[in-house]
C-alpha cells in the first residue's frame, strides 16, 4: 500500500503531518499568532505532538492542544520536564536525547543537532534544542527546528532526504542564504520554509527567497496559511 503522507501549514513553525492516518503536530503556536488568526485551536487532535525547542512561539498552544487531544508529547529531555510540569501525565510524554530514536506506529524518529538556545516560558532551562528526521515507510523528512547554518548538517547529506523544513527568516535563526546553503549540506531539493513574516524581525522578501533558492536550483515551498500538500 502508498504512503499517503502530507503537511498542512499553521503558521510560524507549526506543522501538522498525516502519516497515513496518524496526525503529528509540529511546536504549537497557534493563538498568539497574528498571523494564524483563522485557525481554530478547538479542531487540532493530533496524536503525537513534537517539540523543538521550549520558547513560547514553539510551545504557547502544547497545554491545550495535549489536553484536548490526549497526544503523545515528545521533546528533549529538559523540555519533557517543562510538559509534565504542564499536567501532562508520565505515560503521555516520550524523552529522548541526541542520537536517540523513538520507533512509533507511524515510523521512526530520530533526534538531530540544531543551533539555537532553548528555555522555557518560565525562564527555566529547557535543555538543547533540537531537529528531527522522520522516516515514515520510503520516505524521509527533516525538520530543523530553530537553528542557525551548522556544519553538523553535513551528517545528514547520505540520507537522501525527500523534504527538509527549514527556517529562512534570519535573526533569531538562519535566513533565506544560510538556508540555501544548508539545503547543499544536507543534499535535499525539496524545501519548506517555516520561522518567517511572523514578527518584524523575521519578516523577508518571499520573492528574493524565491529567486535565491530557484538560482540554486532549489525548490522552496512558502505555504499558505492552513494549507496542506501530499509529500
Amino acid at each position: 500500500m502508498a504512503n499517503q503522507i502530507s503537511v498542512r501549514y499553521l503558521g510560524h513553525a507549526c506543522f501538522e503531518f498525516n502519516f497515513n492516518g496518524t496526525k503529528v503536530l509540529l511546536d504549537p503556536f497557534v493563538t498568539y499568532n497574528p498571523l494564524a488568526k483563522d485557525i481554530n485551536v478547538s479542531t487540532l487532535n493530533p496524536d503525537y505532538i513534537f517539540l523543538s525547542h521550549a520558547h513560547e512561539d514553539h510551545v504557547a498552544d502544547l497545554p491545550t492542544i495535549q489536553s484536548q487531544s490526549n497526544a503523545t508529547v515528545a521533546a528533549i529531555v529538559e523540555t519533557a520536564g517543562w510538559v509534565r510540569k504542564q499536567g501532562v501525565a508520565d505515560d503521555k510524554v516520550l524523552e529522548f536525547n541526541f542520537g536517540g530514536t523513538l520507533s512509533l506506529p507511524f515510523g521512526k524518529v530520530k533526534m538531530v543537532y540544531a543551533l539555537h538556545t532553548n528555555s522555557t516560558p518560565d525562564g527555566a532551562y529547557g535543555g538543547a534544542p533540537c531537529g528531527f528526521i522522520f522516516f515514515v515507510g520510503d520516505k524521509k523528512i527533516y525538520f530543523a527546528g530553530d537553528t542557525a547554518l551548522t556544519l553538523e548538517m553535513k551528517l545528514l547529506e547520505g540520507l537522501n532526504l525527500d523534504w527538509a523544513f527549514l527556517p529562512i527568516g534570519g535573526h533569531y535563526t538562519m535566513d533565506m542564504y544560510d538556508a540555501v546553503k544548508a539545503a547543499d549540506f544536507i543534499n535535499c531539493k525539496n524545501v519548506i520554509g517555516m520561522h518567517y513574516d511572523t514578527f518584524s524581525p523575521v519578516t523577508i522578501d518571499t520573492i528574493e527567497a524565491k529567486k535565491v533558492f530557484s538560482k540554486a536550483n532549489l525548490n522552496l515551498s512558502l505555504l499558505k496559511l492552513g494549507e496542506s500538500i501530499e509529500l
